[in-house]
């Protein structure tokens, strides 16, 4: 039973990625009430665009991941304030059907602009292990744990104590109300798909320096995203946290199993979840 607590670890840290980009999805979806396929696709640019302004540019890796993370966001309000925009109000298949249109326009740009093998990101941390209470980790793991805390500590003391979070909070749970008392709901919309944006590229970022780069990796940061927010609640900011993880460490422990397990358990704690909790762990909002 030694090995519980490293499998633990490593499951909170892949599970942190899936938070951060959970999070992103659940907030588009539970303000827009727009299914975006295309959300795992701000991760793989993300990761692409801090591996360009490191090995291309010749950036420290910390600009250059500010860089990323704010030329992403920058992309986000462009397509929000354009493509989203139209599809507002319209019926759940045609965001779909968009969304999917957009992830492989998207995945097939980079795959023409940056060519199809995988990448590394340099790390700005000395080569070397770290071992503490029986477990093995790097320092990249520990920030991609550590921006975690921070984004959620950031989120909720935003969304509880600013004018603007109360104003996201409003408009999640009536929006019509919200409207009639003089919140500006487009200037919402595009702050909060530009932060979405901004957060699921900051998990390609880090990720990118403990695993690898490569075009493909928005389509299965989607599906995990996606998974999460059925675990959670598709429109609970917790529930996308709390899912991330939970998804996170139980694919650890599917390793144990099988490393080809590891994908198959997501489908199966959905299952079982929606079987006893139909509107995930967290409901609507929370």
């Amino acid at each position: 039973m030694d090995f519980i607590p490293q499998y633990l670890f490593n499951g909170l840290v892949v599970g942190s990625s899936y938070a951060l980009i959970a999070v992103g999805l659940t907030a588009i979806f539970g303000l827009m009430q727009i299914a975006n396929f295309a959300h795992g696709q701000f991760y793989m640019l993300g990761a692409f665009m801090a591996y360009w302004f490191t090995r291309v540019i010749g950036l420290n890796f910390w600009p250059a991941a500010a860089a990323s993370v704010l030329a992403v966001m920058l992309l986000g309000i462009l397509l929000e304030r354009t493509l989203f925009r139209f599809l507002r109000g319209a019926s759940l298949s045609s965001s779909v059907l968009a969304t999917i249109a957009l992830s492989i326009f998207l995945e097939n740009l980079a795959l023409h602009v940056w060519g199809p093998r995988p990448q590394k990101i340099p790390s700005p941390f000395e080569p070397g292990g770290i071992e503490a209470f029986g477990i093995f980790t790097t320092p990249d793991r520990l920030l991609m744990l550590g921006v975690t805390v921070a984004v959620v500590a950031c989120l909720h003391w935003a969304l509880r104590y600013t004018t603007t979070g109360k104003a996201v909070r409003a408009t999640f749970q009536q929006r019509e109300a919200a409207a009639l008392v003089g919140i500006d709901i487009d200037r919402l919309y595009t702050l909060t798909f530009a932060i979405g944006a901004g957060l699921a590229a900051l998990a390609g970022v880090i990720l990118g320096m403990i695993f690898v780069v490569q075009p493909s990796m928005g389509g299965v940061a989607t599906l995990k995203a996606f998974i999460v927010v059925t675990l959670g609640g598709i429109s609970s900011f917790a529930g996308g946290i709390f899912g991330g993880l939970l998804l996170g460490i139980a694919e650890s422990f599917g390793t144990i199993i099988a490393p080809s397990f590891k994908d198959a358990v997501g489908f199966v704690l959905v299952l079982m979840i929606l079987l006893y909790k139909p509107d995930g762990l967290f409901g609507k909002w929370s």
